[in-house]
């Protein structure tokens, strides 16, 4: 009997089953297929062993989206390295920290971003490459001399398989731990709730730094033996040409909206979609009515986090209700709960918890955090305020934590408030997320000067240009002589919401 439980195993079975079919299709350039995956992700099994990784090293990539980038994932479980994929928006200041915490035997980056990142990092990590075939400094390059490796290494469900970074209330990044269990216990529950069948065609604009685009899309297909239609980054008119010969699409709601702005978005184009998925940042109820009266299908929406991968979906067969989550996934608990963890009554606001599978193994070398965020009897708080109709329907009302989602992307205030504060002129600041028509949230910054400081919106955003990835920067700055405070001196943050609801409209 075979013990191990290395989620590439799970996937060679499809990879070997699928054969000529493509897995990987990028417009305008080379595609693959199946047949060729395992051959082509054991050759980067090679190459990263010829750079002393090894099981449980960590392996840092900070890559745009390519063929290359899904094989080196794959090499990454197969050897059984832990996988850390950082945003490609982040600068080498933010980098910089990544590699702290993490301790990466190889750090993998964009050819156009080596210079300045090998300048920042060459002390912290051994091997610093790329993913170009460039003759120097390339992980493609070894790739080329290598032979492939067939082994997939034995790990316990236990062993972590990624890491990934999720933004901290107190401006410090947490590092979420993720086991080949927790991630393949979620793949094969959303590959048979979303009922994957055989021809599906997967239409794929998500970047893969993020659960949504690395996890719940590439697994979902790589276990159905789906080709993918894996485009760099999310465009109109490339998703539009796309649509006619695909089945099923995952976005975040700007995706939507972005297409129901478009008058060539078309009932006809639809008619070979099964299923839309939406996940990342709350949908509209409004973008789900519209979308449906323009396409005819209903937007089928779901809910999860980085630390838990999906936790709740409306149903596949069944009512989808706008503005609602859905219900538990099969092998997965939620309660809504008190702040002392104790489960209220259906239809009163409380914190989101979960138990399952699904959930992950704490925050890297955070015990503390780790233990903050877990009950004692095992269940997650998900930070998340949420109702549970009596059928166990949920919806998601706020968020207990600070956070902000704008683009799909989580963004906690405190880290660009700490950015601000640091800036001349500035006493302090408050930063917040209001209304965006694309982008569901913009981050908008309410500043307060040193006295006879003057100092304007260009000033700030200047300095934070090399210090935040754009999506984090103030869509907004406004200055005013003092911040809402209540009896106790804490920022009123809903005031400042209320005040400025409409700046971005």
């Amino acid at each position: 009997m075979n013990n191990n439980s290395n989620l590439y195993l799970l996937f060679s079975e499809a990879i070997s089953a699928s054969d000529d079919i493509d897995f990987l299709h990028v417009p305008h350039g080379p595609s693959l297929k199946y047949r060729d995956t395992d051959e082509a992700s054991g050759r980067f099994h090679s190459a990263l062993a010829s750079l002393g990784v090894t099981k449980g090293d960590r392996v840092v990539v900070q890559v745009g989206k390519s063929i290359e980038s899904v094989l080196l994932y794959l090499a990454c479980l197969r050897i059984g390295a832990i996988y850390i994929p950082l945003n490609t928006a982040y600068t080498p200041a933010e980098v910089s920290y990544f590699i702290d915490d993490a301790e990466p035997r190889v750090f993998i980056c964009d050819p156009l971003a080596h210079t300045s990142l090998g300048s920042v990092l060459h002390e912290k990590v051994a091997h610093i490459l790329t993913l170009s075939a460039n003759g120097t400094g390339s992980l493609v390059d070894l790739y080329n001399e290598k032979d492939a490796v067939n082994d997939i290494v034995d790990c316990s469900a236990e062993d972590l398989a990624a890491i990934l970074y999720t933004s901290g209330t107190t401006g410090r990044s947490k590092g979420a731990m993720l086991s080949h269990s927790n991630l393949s216990s979620n793949a094969q529950v959303l590959h048979q709730y979303w009922q994957f069948q055989h021809g599906d065609i997967l239409l794929h604009a998500l970047p893969i730094f993020h659960v949504h685009g690395l996890f719940v899309a590439l697994h979902c297909a790589l276990l159905n033996g789906s080709t993918i239609y894996f485009l760099p980054h999310f465009d109109a008119d490339t998703v539009l040409q796309q649509l006619p010969t695909s089945t099923v699409m995952m976005g975040v709601p700007t995706f939507y909206t972005r297409l129901l702005d478009r008058p060539d978005f078309t009932r006809d184009l639809c008619d070979n979609m099964r299923l839309f998925i939406s996940g990342s940042a709350p949908l509209l109820a409004e973008t789900h009515v519209e979308f449906e009266q323009r396409t005819g299908h209903r937007i089928l929406e779901r809910y999860g986090m980085t630390e838990t991968g999906m936790i709740t979906s409306n149903p596949y067969d069944g009512e989808r209700i706008a503005g609602t989550v859905g219900y538990a996934l099969p092998g997965e608990s939620v309660r809504i709960a008190d702040d002392e963890g104790n489960e209220i009554a259906r239809g009163e606001t409380g914190v989101l918890e979960v138990k399952g599978s699904n959930v992950f193994q704490g925050y890297w070398r955070m015990p503390e955090k780790t233990r903050d965020e877990f009950r004692e009897d095992g269940w997650f708080i998900t930070g998340d305020l949420a109702t549970m109709s009596d059928d166990g329907r949920v919806t998601i009302v706020g968020r207990e934590k600070d956070l902000i989602i704008s683009g799909g992307y989580n963004i906690y205030p405190k880290e660009i408030e700490l950015a601000i504060d640091e800036c001349d002129g500035v006493k302090e600041s408050a930063v917040i997320g209001t209304p965006h028509a694309d982008f569901g949230e913009g981050v908008v910054a309410v500043v307060v000067t040193e006295d006879g400081v003057e100092i304007d919106e260009s000033d700030i955003l200047e300095t934070l240009s090399g210090q935040l990835a754009r999506f984090k920067q103030p869509k907004r700055i406004f200055f005013v002589d003092e911040l809402p405070r209540n009896t106790m001196g804490k920022v009123q943050k809903n005031t400042l919401r209320e005040d400025y609801q409409d700046c971005l409209k």
